[in-house]
């Protein structure tokens, strides 16, 4: 008798998990709310919507980020196999058009025999009835995550967490910007908005005086990898110059600049382009104000603006096993943002990763962690075993790789390809 498994949400972490199941002769059914309930912070009812960035980070394999797509590879990924088809160009970055990106894996999945789309906001869980994997993200419904918390007994945490502007390219003012990848690092899908000091102080003073938005629902947190602009403008003049308008590498006909403002590819035509790091919670007209004071966007056009949102995670090391069940209903599952990882690849990967374990343990297999060498093993093993008074959520990094500080890099990338190679092996038994 074919086992019952169900998974809550179409986002990455839910579409690789149905996708790595299904392709195995399971069937799955998956639920995804929108569009009967809709979501602040998404644009369309594709799935694995790219919401907050186009980017997927690093290719480069001496980064913490490009050995964990690797990995993900290897194990398949629908993902990866999405982001090949839909790449544009943007430097070191893996950058997509996410239209195309999520088009691609919307078919995927409707095309796939062994999955079964059911359009409904599920706020109920059953340890008893077959295995669910929960892969609702960050903005996981407030039902939803009141269910967890009763079953787990612990309370969830969230912060909040937030997109940037996108501008059509045809409003950019071409006489006042550069095409440039940072220090000639892939000079396609850049487009650099040079600042002299005056022109900062104008935009700095502008910006930290803005009209931002309210927020609601619980006490206002950020997550530190990914703070609204005007947040990190308030931590001192110089702040935006030495993050996401650094000048550094970005010399041109042999001039310096104060501060340089990023504008990303964001499609594959190139009609689009996302701003870099403008993470912003400023009202809408306001956004309009203050970033046409940017040389070069006077008479920007604005696609999408940016937007502020609530991520929502539980605390996993007192939540999950490390096979990313929870502890005290071994049958359902928490993967993605919500797990208490942070980001597109890590949330992605997590997804996968609950998908084999759960694929080990349905052929009566001994459970086997992914080795702590692994850029993916090592995370998913910091977030159930840190400490859970500190706990926060976490992206992929060295720092946390089995003794990945004492090694350089490509003996790091080495050992990190061999942990996941030898999982990879282990499944073949």
């Amino acid at each position: 008798m074919m086992p019952k498994i169900k998974i809550i949400g179409a986002g990455l972490a839910g579409v690789e998990a149905a996708n790595y199941l299904a392709n195995r002769g399971y069937f799955v059914e998956l639920y995804e709310k929108r569009p009967k309930v809709s979501s602040p912070a998404h644009h369309s009812d594709l799935f694995g919507e790219l919401v907050c960035s186009n980017s997927l980070k690093s290719k480069k394999e001496d980064n913490a980020c490009g050995i964990l797509k690797n990995e993900i590879e290897l194990l398949d990924s629908l993902m990866m196999e999405a982001a090949k088809h839909s790449e544009v160009p943007g430097g070191d970055s893996l950058a997509v058009d996410r239209n195309i990106f999520a088009t691609y894996i919307t078919d995927k999945i409707k095309s796939n025999p062994n999955i079964e789309i059911k359009y409904e906001n599920v706020e109920k869980l059953s340890n008893e009835d077959g295995y669910t994997l929960v892969c609702t993200g960050p903005l996981t419904d407030e039902n939803l995550l009141n269910e967890i918390n009763r079953i787990s007994g612990e309370k969830s945490s969230g912060f909040f967490d937030a997109s940037a502007p996108i501008i059509y390219k045809n409003s950019i003012n071409f006489e006042k910007v550069f095409v440039k990848g940072r220090y000639n690092q892939g000079e396609e899908g850049y487009i650099n908005c040079p600042m002299d000091k005056d022109e900062y102080l104008a935009f700095y003073n502008e910006l930290l005086n803005a009209k931002k938005a309210p927020l609601h629902d619980f006490d206002t947190h950020y997550f530190e990898g990914c703070l609204p602009i005007e947040v990190i403008a308030s931590r001192g003049v110089d702040t935006l110059r030495f993050g996401p308008l650094k000048p550094k590498g970005l010399e041109h006909d042999g001039k310096e600049f104060h501060a340089v403002v990023q504008l990303r590819q964001d499609d594959l035509i190139g009609d689009f382009y996302n701003m870099v790091g403008f993470q912003t919670n400023l009202t809408y007209p306001e956004q309009k104000r203050v970033f046409r004071l940017i040389p070069g966007l006077e008479n920007a056009e604005f696609a999408r603006f940016g937007l502020m949102h609530r991520n929502s995670y539980v605390f996993a090391p007192k939540v999950l096993n490390s096979d990313l069940s929870m502890k005290k209903a071994k049958n359902i599952f928490i993967c993605g943002q919500l797990s208490g990882v942070e980001g597109y690849v890590e949330s992605a990967a997590t997804g996968l990763l609950a998908a084999y374990y759960l694929d080990q343990r349905l052929q009566n297999k001994e459970f086997k962690e992914l080795s702590f060498y692994s850029v993916l093993g090592a995370l998913v093993r910091y977030i159930t075993h840190t400490g859970a008074n500190n706990f926060s959520p976490m992206n992929a990094n060295f720092g946390i790789v089995y003794k990945a500080n004492k090694d350089p890099k490509p003996i790091v990338r080495e050992r990190a390809l061999k942990g996941i190679n030898d999982f990879k092996n282990y499944t073949r038994n």
